[in-house]
């Protein structure tokens, strides 16, 4: 489906999505250690416009093991952002993904990420420079326009003549930011539209999500970011779903396994924010049970890692799967949607 093969191809289209401060290395492994995830992409590297170090940037290039690497670089240097994707894809990366989605207003405030959306010819230029500086995949990853989505067709077209193999559409307006409900619709619209694979983006909270988000859009493969921070099984569920294979359902120790996991990957990562780090994480990871908000607001109080371990061990420990919003259907709490099914 991809042409050119690369580590975990047969799973491709299944890919964690990029997360600022979320999809450093460790954390891209520690999902990767579980079946059914085929591409792990990076956080954002920001290309300023005086570029950044070959050295720098080659450090971006970590594998996770079973699965293919994008490393996503953001800028609107044209001559920078080629020279970005070169260094990258000698690096070893699978993929070099231009960031053309990211909402942060202080992103936007320098004309990256979405805000290059506003001004085609820029686009369009600081793509063909990269397509010129790879044979390798070239990527982007696109919201469904600024304020307006009537252009998103014309975008990912613009996009797709410049040179790129593949494009991920989130289909929110940056205005939008991650309010409302993302709608499927428009990347049912580009999928239609261009001959390149698109990948579907947003609001992917079960797993049977991510098959229903193929068979309403016909996209070729599912990029999930928050669903995976609620539900760290998503991924193996699906590739089950997939496979006839019996469904995973985590208990609550097993959430309580994954949150030590966390906890002694921040632990060595940055010991001085460990407890800040896993309280992010529990914004979405608290969602797994009925009396959530509860559940987080007495984490968020929490002080010390230890007295955080024993609110979550309180609630969780010996919980029964079937009591835990993680089922591969999902319909309990989380209402993921599409226009389509709306």
């Amino acid at each position: 489906m991809f042409g050119p093969r690369w580590p975990g191809a047969e799973k491709a289209w299944t890919f964690l999505a990029p997360m600022e401060g979320i999809t450093h290395p460790a954390f891209r492994a520690l999902l990767a250690a579980r079946p059914g995830l085929g591409v792990v992409c990076t956080e954002f590297v920001r290309i300023c416009s005086t570029g950044l170090g070959a050295r720098h940037l080659r450090e971006q290039v970590v594998r996770a093991p079973g699965a293919a690497l994008s490393v996503q670089v953001m800028g609107n240097h044209i001559e920078h952002m080629a020279d970005a994707t070169e260094i990258v894809a000698q690096a070893g990366a699978d993929l070099v993904d231009l960031n053309v989605g990211c909402p942060a207003p202080r992103v936007v405030r320098k004309g990256v990420g979405s805000a290059m959306l506003r001004d085609p010819e820029l686009l369009s230029r600081v793509v063909s420079a990269m397509r010129g500086r790879t044979r390798g995949w070239l990527t982007a990853k696109m919201r469904a326009g600024f304020d307006d989505a009537a252009g998103a067709v014309r975008s990912a077209r613009l996009i797709e003549a410049a040179g790129a193999n593949l494009i991920a559409v989130h289909p929110r307006r940056q205005v939008d930011f991650f309010a409302g409900v993302s709608d499927w619709r428009i990347i049912a619209e580009i999928k239609r539209s261009v001959s390149v694979p698109v990948i579907g983006n947003g609001d992917v909270w079960y797993a049977a999500d991510a098959l229903r988000m193929r068979r309403e859009t016909g996209c070729d493969g599912v990029m999930i970011g928050r669903g995976a921070l609620r539900n760290p099984w998503i991924f193996e569920q699906i590739d089950a779903l997939v496979r006839g294979l019996p469904l995973p359902r985590p208990s609550g120790d097993d959430v309580l396994g994954h949150f030590d996991a966390l906890a002694a990957m921040f632990g060595e990562l940055a010991p001085g924010r460990t407890v800040g780090l896993l309280k992010e994480q529990l914004r979405y990871l608290c969602r797994v049970v009925p009396d959530s908000a509860e559940l987080l607001r007495r984490t968020m109080r929490a002080a010390a890692l230890p007295e955080l371990r024993a609110i979550l061990a309180e609630r969780l420990a010996g919980e029964r799967p079937e009591a835990l919003d993680l089922g591969a259907e999902g319909g309990q709490l989380e209402r993921s949607g599409s226009a389509l099914a709306a």
